[in-house]
């Protein structure tokens, strides 16, 4: 499991891109694309999450069925 500070900060800087994005549209009037953009980077976030959680998961595997 290769955990390192890097992802850390893409995730932030994803969601400091996104938060910026997202005022600039909101103060043009777009608000509906705003959300859209913020859904869009939740879910982008998400999917790092959930490919970290997985290699957490197999890595537990390996230690507990000793392979």
């Amino acid at each position: 499991m290769n955990i390192d500070v890097s992802t850390i900060f893409q995730i932030a800087g994803i969601g400091i891109i996104v938060a910026m994005i997202h005022t600039v549209l909101k103060q043009m009037g777009k608000e509906d694309m705003a959300n859209w953009i913020t859904v869009i980077g939740f879910v982008i976030v998400l999917f790092m999450v959930v490919r970290m959680l997985n290699d957490l998961f197999r890595e537990i595997k390996t230690i507990f069925l000793f392979q």
